[in-house]
């Protein structure tokens, strides 16, 4: 179990790394352009996905952390329950119990989830996310593929 959390962590200190510098060397809701395609543009998100009650007057920030922090436990024990040919089960799960972490740190620390990642095309944009999101994202496509599509089997004995 211990490898898994510490992808988790690996996923949380990459997050918080990345939202310090977009932080400290953007300004809020200026796009900076990287590709035809991606701006890195901060933004302060105070609600959930696709910034869904961003403006419920403050009590989300609490229900969003605590709605996180308790799936966080239940991915955990859900982890150790995992038998050791798993992986991609595992996997997955550390990849979304490190974006909830991520996440969860900044409502906590700041109030509001700092996202930075701006991508779009001509003149529709994707909403702005983060390394968190990412990683929250693939686990959970990891998961329902490996669930869905693909079972994991016992190795033969």
């Amino acid at each position: 179990m211990l490898r898994w959390l510490v992808l988790s962590g690996i996923i949380i200190v990459l997050d918080q790394i990345s939202k310090y510098f977009a932080s400290a060397s953007l300004e809020l809701h200026q796009p900076v352009p990287i590709m035809p395609f991606l701006n890195f543009t901060l933004m302060h998100n105070e609600g959930a996905a696709f910034s869904f009650l961003s403006d419920a007057g403050g009590w989300q920030r609490w229900f969003l952390s605590a709605l996180a922090l308790s799936v966080s436990v239940f991915i955990i024990f859900w982890i150790r329950k995992l038998q050791p040919y798993e992986r991609w089960h595992a996997v997955s799960l550390a990849l979304i119990l490190g974006g909830a972490l991520g996440n969860v740190i900044d409502r906590i620390r700041i109030g509001y989830v700092v996202d930075f990642i701006d991508v779009y095309y001509k003149s529709a944009h994707w909403p702005a996310f983060n390394i968190a999101d990412s990683a929250i994202t693939v686990g959970a496509g990891i998961l329902i593929f490996v669930g869905f599509i693909k079972k994991e089997e016992e190795p033969s004995k």
